[in-house]
């Protein structure tokens, strides 16, 4: 009896103890990165590229609506093939204006992501560190909905790969130590 009281008692430390080096923790990160200061600054800074694109697709428009209303206006004097050049040009600046919406999107998403990806590295770099001062072995981030935080771990896909019967071909095979 004295025995099975131990091996409980034992059970139950090991129980705790593993427990507590599991700890796990959750995060908003977009709730974080907004009250970042940096992302006020970030944040206008895009505003700001997005009203001076917009500013360029504007000029892009009115200088083809110029053109159209030039080419409506002195299409009685020009000849055949005078409008035909004026409607291929009118034709390749509409193109270009369209074309420039989905590049300045682009352009957009390239400015955004090399604005805010310092701001997220920060942001991870401090939650990685929050985790390791507190004992947390797992940290989600609930707007995401990924783990931004784990211990090192085995990987488990050649022993998966092994169970269901999967070789390994060459290019997928582990390197050799």
């Amino acid at each position: 009896m004295k025995k099975l009281i131990v091996v409980c008692l034992m059970a139950f430390g090991m129980l705790t103890n593993v427990t507590a080096q599991n700890k796990i923790g959750h995060i908003n990160s977009d709730e974080l990165l907004s009250d970042m200061p940096e992302a006020d600054k970030a944040d206008a800074d895009l505003k700001q590229y997005q009203a001076d694109l917009a500013q360029r697709y504007q000029d892009m428009m009115k200088d083809l609506s110029t053109k159209d209303s030039l080419f409506v206006k002195d299409s009685m004097k020009l000849s055949s093939g005078m409008k035909d050049i004026r409607r291929n040009e009118l034709f390749e600046l509409y193109q270009k204006a369209q074309g420039f919406q989905q590049q300045a999107q682009d352009m957009y998403q390239q400015q955004a992501q090399k604005l805010l990806a310092p701001i997220r590295a920060k942001a991870l770099d401090a939650i990685k560190a929050v985790a390791k001062e507190n004992g947390y072995a797992y940290v989600i981030d609930n707007a995401q909905g990924v783990l931004l935080v784990s211990p090192t771990g085995d990987d488990l896909l050649p022993l998966v790969k092994k169970k269901l019967g999967i070789k390994d071909t060459p290019a997928s095979a582990p390197a050799k130590k």
